[in-house]
């Protein structure tokens, strides 16, 4: 998943650097709700994994 956050980040660069600003905010967008997605998910195993003693 962090993958797909770097990959969008570095698509939405090269496209703000190549003029496409409408892109690159989609791009930049995109990379934001998956990291935050992450960070939910992230938040819930650590609750889980507590729950369940490890």
């Amino acid at each position: 998943m962090i993958t797909w956050i770097i990959v969008f980040l570095v698509l939405s660069l090269i496209a703000a650097v190549l003029g496409f600003t409408g892109i690159a905010s989609g791009l930049a967008s995109l990379a934001k709700v998956i990291f935050y997605l992450f960070l939910v998910l992230l938040v819930i195993s650590f609750i889980i994994g507590l729950a369940s003693g490890f």
